[in-house]
């Protein structure tokens, strides 16, 4: 293992070059910024922060993220409409667009780097008044705590989440954060300790020092605000990856966890496949993420409701127009009848009730050797397809998040197998079929 993390350590090292024209960018976007705040009375600072800050980005895919610092007395309309205000006017000749988490914030490209305008509060310590109020005090915490051979290790392990696919905080991912990978080396101190220690993690161990107790799988304690749980931001699934791919990694160390993975298409799976999809007017992708999100998991709530076992889901976007929910299942056609349990022969009143709500659809009812009644009814659809249709069409108002009603009245697609999806389409979503031979991997 030793040898495989001495070998990547090498290859993440920032060049000199790359490093100089990455300042050059994030000098220029300050500046800019810098010229806007002058007669902003409301403001009291502007700086960096992010992994460009605490040098632990990684050198293909570095953002800017600059923050500007707010009075606290200052109302939140005020906060939102002014740094939006600045961001757009700074960045002007960038095309600026708006990004939301808990507020809006700016966001534009500079020679492919985004550089981000983010709000924040001038607050003490713990007296936080948006999320963003955190981020200052993480840097300066990073900063004084990180070695440079730890910062190197962050970017190990970014590297190493990257490459298995379960790297990057936002809604869409689910996934760790660079502020948790930064977390994760703090408290463990290297690259291999962070393998090690997670490949035998404990159901809801404490990563760090919790003032109080947290419901999630594994707890990560934000090291500056201990009532934190980082980890809550992280899908179970991709928990769950982390700890078969370091437990994997530490079994079998090879350099193909740090490469692009090549999946096996097994396109027998496709056939099972349910897919759902439709366009969208544009709007800010974590915006229109956590709307398929709900959409995915409302369809599912449904499909299983209707008899059909939903084993897995996926949400595909091209953050433009498209969108494509997919449902694998064990089956795309299910019986045409189904039963339903009744009440024991003993309780009345509730038999009356079942019989009279039943007996008029029934196919077939008895008493069964449990000594409750049983009737056998016939589905109104046994189709996977025409289900789903009936049901989006009928229930448009109630089945579909509210966000996403308008987008799906002017149409939608609702088909199975691959034969209606695009190449890229499919391996972007490979993984809905395949297994990960590097995560199940036995030796």
């Amino acid at each position: 293992m030793k040898q495989i993390i001495s070998k990547i350590s090498k290859l993440v090292i920032l060049d000199k070059n790359i490093k100089l024209f990455k300042k050059n960018i994030a000098d220029e976007a300050f500046s800019l910024i810098e010229n806007q705040i002058k007669n902003q009375n409301e403001i009291v600072g502007l700086e960096f922060g992010g992994s460009y800050a605490k040098d632990t980005w990684l050198s293909n895919e570095a953002d800017i993220d600059i923050f500007i610092k707010f009075k606290k007395s200052i109302s939140e309309e005020k906060f939102i409409d002014i740094s939006k205000k600045i961001g757009f006017a700074s960045m002007k000749n960038y095309d600026p667009y708006v990004r939301y988490s808990e507020h809006p914030y700016v966001e534009a490209i500079i020679k492919k780097t985004k550089i981000n305008i983010v709000p924040c509060y001038d607050v003490n310590l713990g007296e936080w008044k948006s999320s963003a109020d955190r981020s200052p005090f993480h840097t300066k915490h990073m900063q004084i705590n990180l070695t440079s051979k730890m910062k190197n290790d962050v970017r190990v392990l970014k590297t190493f989440l990257k490459f298995n696919n379960i790297y990057g905080a936002e809604i869409a991912k689910q996934g760790f954060s660079g502020y948790v990978s930064e977390v994760l080396i703090l408290n463990f101190g290297t690259f291999e300790n962070v393998i090690k220690s997670i490949a035998k993690i404990k159901p809801g161990q404490i990563i760090g020092n919790a003032t109080k107790t947290f419901d999630t799988s594994i707890v990560i304690i934000d090291p500056i605000d201990s009532n934190r749980n980082l980890a809550s931001a992280i899908s179970d699934e991709n928990i769950g990856k982390l700890i078969l791919t370091c437990r994997s990694f530490q079994n079998n160390p090879s350099l193909k966890f740090f490469k692009i993975k090549k999946l096996a298409n097994k396109n027998d799976n496709w056939s099972n496949v349910l897919t759902v999809k439709f366009n969208f007017k544009f709007r800010s992708p974590d915006i229109i993420w956590g709307q398929i999100k709900k959409a995915n998991n409302s369809i599912t709530t449904q499909l299983k409701l209707g008899g059909f076992n939903v084993l897995r889901i996926k949400s595909y976007c091209d953050e433009k127009n498209q969108a494509y929910l997919f449902f694998l299942l064990d089956s795309i056609k299910i019986s045409k009848n189904y039963s339903k349990n009744g009440p024991e022969f003993f309780r009345e009143s509730d038999c009356n009730n079942f019989i009279y709500k039943n007996i008029k659809k029934t196919q077939l009812m008895w008493i069964n050797s449990d000594k409750k009644i049983i009737s056998i009814e016939k589905r109104k659809f046994n189709d996977v397809v025409k289900f789903t249709n009936e049901f989006i069409k009928k229930n448009l108002q109630t089945g579909i998040p509210k966000g996403l009603q308008n987008d799906f009245k002017k149409g939608f697609k609702v088909f199975v197998g691959s034969r209606n999806l695009s190449k890229s389409i499919k391996e972007a979503n490979l993984d809905l079929i395949s297994t990960d031979g590097t995560i199940f991997y036995f030796n």
